[in-house]
């Protein structure tokens, strides 16, 4: 879908507040409201919205270590990489795992309430799959920023 400025101006607004009303987007961009809901389903149809949520902030909930973990797979003849990431899936403190290239097979982001518990759910739960050869561990210090991607136009 081609984005175009009345879009990006849209997405602007519901980057800085997701929850605010279609009708105040309408009255900002001088269109009524049908027109800015048409505009909003044309872009969630395209895939270039997915959906609003609510962000849970992990220090607000007691997650006071965030983590990122390089995870070594080395598969036998009978297991597969889709098991693997099974496994890793039912560990609920893991928020993010990608499939990465390079040392690691999987690079994931998991929130633990402290040190202690960061180290039970390593050696207990990800170094105890089986086909799991290593893991490396980098505790973040202070998040430096968290933010979306720039809205353009494509070039």
């Amino acid at each position: 879908m081609n984005i175009d400025a009345l879009d990006r101006k849209i997405l602007e607004f519901l980057m800085k507040d997701a929850r605010m009303p279609y009708l105040e987007i309408a009255r900002r961009c001088k269109l009524s409201g049908a027109a800015i809901h048409q505009r909003i389903q044309k872009l969630k149809e395209s895939g270039s919205i997915s959906g609003s949520q609510v962000m849970l902030n992990p220090k607000g909930m007691g997650y006071m270590t965030c983590a990122f973990i390089g995870i070594q797979v080395n598969l036998t003849s009978t297991s597969t990489h889709d098991e693997v990431f099974k496994k890793i899936r039912q560990i609920p403190e893991i928020v993010e795992c990608h499939h990465i290239s390079g040392k690691y097979s999987l690079l994931i982001k998991i929130y633990t309430h402290n040190n202690e518990h960061l180290k039970k759910i390593i050696v207990e739960q990800i170094q105890s799959i089986p086909e799991i050869s290593f893991t490396e561990t980098f505790i973040s210090l202070e998040e430096g920023f968290d933010r979306q991607l720039p809205v353009r136009f494509k070039d």
